[in-house]
């Protein structure tokens, strides 16, 4: 194999000479041999000692790689060795540990058996013993031990009754005294919420007119101006009370601002015609249907409602030409709102029912469409959108026309009560009160039949006693219909009235005394 070796060396360094090429000969003139010299070629044998010198300089350098790679891997081999040997070591002191802690626990288990069956023993001994005096007791007593259980439990009762009557009384009374004075700081606390700067006001539609030729105008050639206008507003207008101003009487707020505003451009105008007329309470009427829209939004928002049905805020904004003695519909619906959220805050109940329900408790006052009571025709209305029941129940149970259904319903009904019945919130002219149900009754009674008529309820009921000899059943129907008729041309009035016509037969008998 070295020789092997050898021989790869000596032929990578002995090459063969190469021959020589031919000079070509020169056209000068020859150069004299004194200025050639001649190096003499090395010999064979030079090639093959410098071929062995570079060969054993390979090997020994081979050699020396060799070695150190040997090294190298038996120091690896040691340290790997050793890791094992150490590894070896630790985990033969884990099973040493494992065995130990194995042991101790099998120790410990046999230890917990033993003292097991012991305390099971010493149970069975105790349960031996109860039951032998038990037989004992029940033997000295001679009752069974269900009776003496019974026995005791009766007389334990007994003694307890008493006195738990008494921690119930005393417990009752304490709620009591802490219930009044957190109803008292509730309702106080709801009212600092719900104050508004608001002044009540009791108004009627008075136009003032410019000038004294201006009425003549306004009722025109034959009445025909006057006559067009109530018509198509649908109002009364009284011209004859004042030279200088000219009222407008109804019952339908919206109808009556729309009058007023109509008539006040109508004298600005100056063009008083039937034909100017339409054209101007037309265009009236957008101009305040997109007012009340507005109000109704308004009101909406400053309570925190929003994305109602526009039908609903449409009606909501009638409140802002709606007064209820005196207080204006928008100012009382918002001052109650702010007290049910506040009461609804403390008390912990729904304040998003409470809160509907005292924005649409008095939606009924405003629809004139229909007959019967705000509450009937709120609670109607509202039954028409998708509203929650709650709500509607808070609507109609807020006069106590049905019992309170919920807290949120009796909250609505605190939160009106208290907003209406607050000092100055409402003006009633008690004046006008009582000439409306003097004329209610005087109206009756200038009918033939009629004895006695009483206005009741507010004026909201009529009720008529008729002489039975000169009405009979039959008259009675057509008396009520007459008369209703008559109310209804001569007076005004809110809401709605009933006549209640009573005939009344008596038979009388004298049973005379013998002597």
């Amino acid at each position: 194999m070295k020789m092997g070796l050898f021989d790869s060396i000596l032929k990578a360094v002995i090459k063969k000479p190469k021959p020589a090429k031919p000079k070509p000969q020169a056209r000068t003139q020859p150069v004299p041999k004194a200025s050639y010299k001649i190096k003499p070629k090395p010999s064979r044998q030079y090639f093959v000692d410098e071929a062995q010198t570079r060969a054993k300089e390979i090997i020994l350098k081979a050699k020396e790689e060799a070695l150190r790679i040997k090294e190298e891997g038996q120091r690896q081999i040691q340290e790997q060795q050793a890791k094992l040997s150490l590894l070896k070591e630790r985990s033969l002191k884990r099973e040493a540990e494992l065995d130990r802690l194995k042991g101790r626990l099998e120790e410990k288990a046999e230890l917990l058996n033993s003292q097991e069956i012991k305390l099971q023993e010493k149970i069975n001994q105790v349960e031996e013993l109860k039951k032998r005096y038990l037989a004992k007791i029940e033997e000295a007593a001679e009752l069974s031990r269900q009776e003496a259980k019974e026995l005791l439990l009766k007389s334990l009762e007994k003694y307890l009754t008493s006195d738990m009557a008494k921690k119930i009384k005393m417990a009752q009374e304490k709620a009591k005294e802490e219930a009044d004075v957190k109803v008292r700081e509730v309702l106080a606390t709801a009212l600092v919420h719900g104050a508004i700067d608001y002044v009540p006001e009791y108004t009627v539609s008075v136009i003032k007119l410019p000038s004294e030729d201006m009425k003549a105008r306004i009722i025109g050639r034959e009445g025909r101006n006057i006559r067009t206008f109530t018509k198509v507003t649908g109002v009364d207008l009284e011209i004859d009370e004042t030279p200088d101003s000219i009222r407008i009487s109804s019952f339908d707020p919206v109808r009556r601002e729309i009058a007023r505003v109509a008539l006040e451009k109508l004298m600005t105008d100056g063009r008083i015609q039937p034909s100017r007329i339409e054209e101007i309470v037309a265009k009236t009427k957008k101009d305040i249907d997109r007012i009340m829209y507005q109000a109704g939004e308004q009101l909406c928002h400053k309570v925190s409602v929003y994305n109602l049905p526009s039908e609903i805020v449409q009606v909501l904004g009638r409140f802002k030409y709606r007064y209820s003695y005196g207080q204006n519909m928008i100012s009382h619906t918002l001052e109650e709102t702010k007290i049910g959220i506040a009461l609804a805050h403390e008390l912990k109940a729904n304040v998003n029912v409470v809160r509907l329900g005292c924005l649409l408790h008095d939606i009924g006052k405003v629809i004139a469409e229909r007959e019967g009571s705000h509450v009937d025709l709120g609670v109607e209305f509202l039954s028409n959108f998708d509203l929650p029941k709650a709500v509607i129940n808070a609507v109609a149970e807020h006069h106590e026309d049905k019992p309170f259904s919920s807290i949120e319903s009796m909250i609505v009904y605190v939160a009106d009560a208290v907003s209406g019945a607050r000092p100055g919130a409402r003006y009633e002219d008690y004046t006008e009160y009582v000439k409306r149900l003097r004329s209610l009754e005087e109206t009756a009674k200038t009918f033939a039949g009629v004895k006695e008529a009483y206005a009741i309820q507010s004026g909201r009921e009529v009720r008529i006693v008729v002489d039975p000899e000169k009405v009979d059943d039959d008259k009675m129907t057509v008396l009520s219909r007459q008369i209703k008729e008559a109310i209804e041309k001569q007076l005004t009035f809110p809401g709605n009235v009933v006549i209640n016509v009573i005939r009344e037969t008596r038979v009388k008998q004298v049973i005379k005394a013998k002597h």
